[in-house]
């Protein structure tokens, strides 16, 4: 026995990578997955190291769209459009105006109300 505490890690396991199948390798399996038969479905799928899940969305993507719904996509965010950010800013300046001018037409409307005071009091006092 080691007096080392270290943990020995196996290099198979270091990096691990998520698999992508190809259109053919999809339809493949597919295809393998239709001809077993009743019961041995399960089994299939674990030495194959699959999900019933992934085979039936594969099953959804290629009725709905066919074989470029089963392509590989590009994983992670679609890159921004310069259109959608240049309408967010256009949407947030508008909103700051909007505030200023409502801003605005408040102390429009407070100037003839104290105005309006102001009249009625020297009016008052003259009389």
């Amino acid at each position: 026995m080691s007096d080392s505490n270290e943990v020995v890690t196996d290099p198979r396991l270091e990096k691990r990578t998520r698999r992508r199948f190809s259109v053919t390798e999809k339809k493949r399996l597919l295809a393998e997955a239709d001809a077993l038969p009743h019961g041995e479905k399960g089994a299939w799928l674990r030495r194959k190291g699959l999900y019933a899940g992934q085979l039936s969305t594969w099953r959804k993507d290629l009725a709905e769209h066919g074989e470029a719904g089963v392509a590989a996509r590009q994983p992670g965010r679609k890159p921004a459009d310069p259109r959608d950010k240049e309408l967010e800013r256009l949407k947030k300046a508008n909103a700051k105006l909007e505030k200023r001018a409502y801003v605005a037409e408040q102390l429009v409307d407070l100037q003839k109300k104290v105005l309006h005071l102001f009249d009625s009091d020297k009016d008052g006092s003259r009389s």
